[in-house]
């Protein structure tokens, strides 16, 4: 099992959220408001340390639990629907699930 997890625009969550409805077995999504920075061309000056700790932009991170056969198609859809092509798109990355029990069932 692999854990997805995405950080994209908040406008492009609907597009996601639809395209994973005609993805036959997927398994369920969590969503959270977020906000976030990243890289800037060149050294950042401000003014006053009120600027600074302002420039952080409103993200929606996606994370899922997809068997390794789905990760693929789960991945190619996030970046399929939020995808604009402009700065501040976001990013998606994957990493190896160890453990994963559903907590309403007794299985290992």
């Amino acid at each position: 099992m692999k854990e997805i997890k995405a950080i994209i625009q908040p406008s492009r969550l609907h597009k996601v959220r639809d395209a994973f409805r005609d993805l036959e077995g997927f398994p369920g999504m969590n969503v959270s408001r977020v906000q976030g920075c990243s890289q800037h061309a060149g050294p950042e000056r401000h003014a006053k340390v009120k600027e600074e700790l302002t420039d952080f932009a409103d993200k929606i991170r996606i994370e899922i639990v997809a068997p390794d056969e789905m990760v693929e198609a789960v991945v190619n859809l996030i970046h399929d629907n939020a995808y604009t092509g402009q700065t501040g798109d976001g990013v998606l990355w994957v990493t190896e699930v160890e453990v994963f029990r559903r907590l309403c069932k007794r299985e290992e």
